[in-house]
């Protein structure tokens, strides 16, 4: 464990493929024991650790369905209604027997896209870590719709490790890390050990990898790494389908993101990592200019805009020729900007009838992409 060492504030995932047993849909209590060793030696080694875990919906579909899979939304958050009580003890018990207190958390995506929410998110995370126990952390499956949902753990992992300023995140997969080819089907696929960006080459990679169970795979690892790495956090997909996996985790046996050390301010690193944007501005080469040299987007600079939103909502900003620029957060509707893009930000008051911001974005809630 002593690759771990240097990192303080630690995010471990689990997915469901290796925390619940396929064969009779119950939690793999040995292994879980296990991994509550490997955490508590952690924690004796001066670590905060927060867990992310899958399994829920696996715990609770035999007292929903017969069937192989759950099609309705409202089947699946039935059963994690059923499930995540099931997951939690499972989970506490097991802490327990290693003297480690718990405690449950439950978000929904707009616990992290919405930043008053965001911060009281944070807030209890950090209150719970300050008296020595463990948060243990799940997509509220019970209310999300697919509308709100983040769609796999991967990602909700990336964005609790940056809400918490965390250092690493380790994913613990059925695959030991990130291969050029899928290793299912391809017992001859090499490792990726070390990665230092997401270029076009790890990206084609992860469209080839799908995980054999749970909602994710390798695309949403990539995802998540994303989210770390510009957040100043390390992450590492490491084998779970061992017993103490933590405490075996080396180079060899795993794939690295490192951290970029361009860090963003807390607040740019909320905005640039929204999963769930709901609007699109279409900007000319003066304007991409502009805030490429850290200035704002005024509304002379507006092509085209597509979608609904309010002021405050994040909004992806795209070039002429469609290429992603940067997300920001609008100063005004959608509605408004369609009244004034093109236009002079003098003309603004005339125009809406009232004096607004100058900018569509202010340069302090833009970032590029």
């Amino acid at each position: 464990m002593k690759i771990l060492n240097k990192y303080k504030r630690i995010v471990i995932k689990i997915g469901s493929s290796i925390i619940i047993n396929s064969k009779n849909n119950t939690v793999n209590t040995k292994w879980l024991n296990s991994l509550s060793k490997d955490i508590k030696s952690l924690i004796n080694s001066g670590k905060e650790i927060m867990i992310v875990s899958s399994g829920s919906i696996s715990l609770g579909k035999k007292y929903i369905t017969s069937k192989e899979k759950i099609v309705k939304l409202e089947d699946k958050q039935a059963a994690a209604s059923i499930g995540q009580i099931k997951l939690i003890n499972n989970w506490q018990n097991s802490l327990l027997k290693q003297k480690i207190n718990s405690a449950q958390i439950l978000l929904t995506i707009d616990d992290s896209e919405n930043r008053l929410r965001y911060l009281n998110s944070q807030k209890t995370i950090k209150s719970l870590l300050n008296k020595k126990i463990i948060p243990i952390v799940n997509e509220n499956d019970t209310v999300a719709t697919k509308e709100i949902q983040y769609g796999d753990n991967d990602r909700l992992a990336a964005r609790v490790a940056q809400m918490m300023d965390a250092n690493l995140l380790i994913i613990l997969s059925e695959t030991d890390g990130v291969y050029e080819k899928n290793p299912f089907k391809n017992p001859d696929a090499r490792k990726i050990k070390l990665i230092k960006s997401i270029n076009k080459k790890i990206e084609n990679v992860a469209d080839k990898n799908t995980s054999r169970f749970g909602s994710g795979g390798m695309r949403t690892k990539i995802e998540a790494a994303k989210i770390c790495m510009s957040s100043g956090c390390s992450m590492v997909v490491a084998g779970g389908n061992i017993y103490n996996p933590l405490n075996k985790i080396n180079l060899n046996n795993s794939s690295w993101f490192l951290a970029m050390k361009n860090k963003k301010s807390a607040k740019k690193q909320w905005i640039i990592n929204h999963l769930n944007t709901t609007g699109e501005i279409q900007i000319d080469d003066g304007a991409v200019n502009a805030i490429k040299k850290n200035k704002s987007l005024l509304p002379a600079g507006i092509i085209e805009i597509k979608g609904k939103f309010n002021t405050g909502d994040a909004v992806v900003v795209f070039n002429k020729n469609s290429k992603k620029i940067a997300v920001g957060l609008s100063s005004y509707n959608n509605h408004d900007i369609l009244k004034i893009m093109g236009k002079k930000s003098k003309e603004i008051r005339k125009i809406l009838g009232y004096q607004g911001r100058e900018e569509i974005i202010h340069k302090d809630d833009l970032v590029l992409a």
